[in-house]
């Protein structure tokens, strides 16, 4: 799970600046109507697919490589469920970013669910009503792609 070599291009003129990048989730369900999880090998925390665009790689698309690449099921982005921005995080080695996550309903379309990288622990598909811990970030996701309603975002405050 290291830094896109794009990033760390910036990162040698830019320094520990705040940068402000696209990020991806992927909500992964199967014909059974579980849903995909990896346990992250940097907090140990079970939690939604996503990742990092490359450059000019379309979002949706990212969301497809990422499930593959991190639990080598094959997938589909049947529709955008959730566009947030994020807290900003900084790093143990200072560098600061902040993610304009993009969430993605995927539907599973083959594969067998297993660890397929150094960025997950472990790869499990979850009923919904059996869930095990997660965060507010993962919960929000698979609530609103669990519904039909339009995307989500928050909205804007009235002024």
């Amino acid at each position: 799970m290291g830094t896109p070599d794009f990033i760390r291009q910036i990162r040698a003129t830019a320094g520990h600046q705040l940068l402000l990048l696209p990020g991806v989730s992927a909500i992964v369900f199967d014909d059974d109507g579980r849903v995909l999880l990896g346990r992250r090998a940097d907090t140990g925390r079970w939690s939604v697919i996503g990742g990092i665009p490359e450059p000019g790689e379309q979002p949706a698309v990212t969301a497809v490589r990422e499930v593959y690449e991190e639990t080598a099921v094959r997938c589909v982005a049947e529709r955008v469920v959730l566009v947030q921005a994020l807290k900003p995080v900084v790093y143990p080695n200072g560098d600061e970013c902040q993610y304009m996550d993009i969430t993605f309903r995927c539907r599973a379309v083959g594969g067998e669910a297993r660890v397929n990288d150094d960025e997950s622990l472990d790869v499990a598909w979850f009923p919904v009503d059996g869930l095990p811990e997660l965060g507010e970030f993962a919960l929000l996701r698979i609530k609103q792609a669990l519904t039909d309603a339009p995307t989500w975002f928050e909205p804007m405050p009235l002024r």
